[in-house]
């Protein structure tokens, strides 16, 4: 076993053949047990995010407080903003001084450089390995994105402060491309959508598999009290799926599972330059089903039949989100029925290009408010996910905690509660019990207990009940859909 910098209770670093580095347990764990805890090492928001995210506790807010100094930083409150200050004041003078505000990339580089020539490589003891030691992987990078690192490097040199320690370019570009392997994208505080890219020394230990044992979520913590005693820290958690035997190597998924192992492996080897050798690409385990044809009476749809198909859904795919960009709803409700229409002849309800669609159409039309249709579109998506995900996958959780929604909204109490029920259950091991989403599932899991045991007392007054309420306050829409969800939680180029 490697020597490790500092020390962790629950894992340790160690040799793995073929990989490098990896971490494994040192005790045994169960479903929904916490690994470890750990703060940024530093963090940024977004440039499509900078405006309508807080640049300290990372949640979306209505209204932000922007810095007066920099004029780029925004805040929830000056709750937030004094804890921010310590880790913005350098970035504070420089962008005044450069008059314009760098990419993501070159604001967190010079965070970490920040940091790095004020506190060092490590900067806890349970910090298990030091910046330098992270690979970089730029002697792997392509023609194309070399020259992009290239303007990176050159840009970071006109944006860092002549009167802070100056860095050669090998240390500059050594931490841009720690970052582009590396980075963490970041959630708001409803864990919905990637606002910002952040490093976690201890996390880039972790390797990946494509049907792992332990997953990531960030924890935006609570800085909006007024005292900052009362503070928590942002963090990320990894959280152990199922049972991990002492010993047993800690493993993640940088991909989506939802994707057929050949596709798996171009993205693996594309952002993180290794061939991935898991079972489940080894194998091609799950490829069949996520390819497969539906069967009729015994019968199923021939080869021809099936390619056919698929490369009409692609062509629909593509229009599908051209019209979710430019924010044609209607447009994409019915595209959707018309591609649909056709897959639902030919392919089986486990089809990747099938399960794009439902997802997507049950989505836009909740967002449209036609509620019943939906939810049997979010029905046959969870129905498609359960074939293939692992069970306590964190994309499995959210899609059915949707899907139970939409059941809900659109009066299908029984199949709501159930469904809400079940994507707790798994949020549970996946986020724990103290994050927004599980508290929110929470409170909609006893709502929908307590409506279902009405409606089994007497429907007709539920219905009577329900349809008052909902004409005294109408539904409100449902925030716009967005095209990524939490699926990919390490961050892609």
């Amino acid at each position: 076993m490697l020597k490790s910098v500092g020390y962790m209770e629950n894992v340790e670093v160690f040799d793995v053949p073929g990989k490098g580095r990896g971490l494994r347990a040192t005790k045994e764990v169960w479903a929904g047990d916490v690994l470890f805890a750990e703060p940024s090492f530093a963090a940024v928001v977004f440039d499509s995010m900078a405006e309508q995210v807080c640049h300290n506790c990372f949640r979306r807010q209505p209204k932000l407080h922007r810095c007066g100094q920099c004029k780029f930083a925004q805040y929830c409150n000056r709750t937030c903003q004094r804890a921010a200050w310590e880790e913005h004041k350098l970035e504070c003078a420089a962008v005044k001084a450069f008059g314009k505000v760098p990419n993501e990339n070159i604001r967190l580089a010079a965070r970490i450089l920040w940091r790095l020539d004020k506190e060092g490589g490590v900067v806890s003891d349970t910090q298990l390995t030091s910046l330098d030691d992270l690979e970089n992987h730029v002697s792997d990078m392509t023609e194309e994105d070399l020259k992009d690192l290239k303007i990176d490097i050159h840009n970071f040199l006109d944006y860092w402060p002549h009167n802070s320690r100056q860095h050669k370019v090998e240390e500059i570009s050594h931490i841009l491309g720690v970052i582009n392997c590396n980075g963490f994208s970041m959630s708001d505080q409803r864990g919905l959508n990637a606002v910002g890219v952040g490093l976690f020394p201890n996390l880039c230990l972790v390797n990946h598999d494509c049907w792992p044992n332990c997953t990531v979520i960030l924890n935006n913590g609570n800085q909006t009290a007024v005292n900052t005693l009362f503070h928590t820290q942002r963090r990320i958690e990894l959280r152990a799926l199922g049972k991990i035997s002492v010993g047993e190597e800690l493993m993640v998924a940088y991909v989506d599972f939802l994707n057929v192992s050949s596709e798996r492996k171009r993205l693996l080897k594309q952002q993180y330059f290794f061939d991935c050798t898991c079972k489940h690409c080894t194998e091609h385990i799950k490829d069949d089903l996520m390819l497969a044809g539906k069967e009729v009476d015994g019968k199923k749809a021939s080869e021809e039949e099936v390619k056919e198909v698929m490369e009409y859904s692609l062509k629909m795919l593509e229009k599908i989100d051209k019209a979710r960009t430019e924010g044609n709803y209607h447009e994409v409700v019915k595209i959707c029925r018309e591609c649909l229409e056709k897959q639902e002849q030919v392919l089986a309800d486990t089809h990747i290009y099938m399960l794009r669609v439902l997802s997507t159409a049950s989505e836009v039309l909740a967002y449209l408010q036609f509620m019943e249709e939906a939810a049997t579109y979010a029905r046959k998506m969870v129905e498609g996910y359960m074939k293939l995900y692992h069970p306590n996958n964190a994309a499995l959780g959210m899609g059915t905690m949707r899907a139970g929604v939409t059941h809900w909204q659109a009066g299908l109490i029984e199949v709501g509660h159930s469904m809400i029920c079940k994507a707790y259950a798994i949020l549970m091991v996946t986020h724990g019990p103290t994050h927004p989403i599980t508290k929110d599932l929470e409170a909609m899991r006893t709502q929908t207990e307590m409506e279902l045991r009405l409606f089994q007392q007497n429907e007709y007054v539920y219905h009577s009940m329900r349809e008052a309420a909902l004409k005294n306050q109408p539904m409100s829409l449902r925030a716009e859909p967005v095209v990524e969800g939490i699926k990919n939680l390490f961050r892609r180029k």
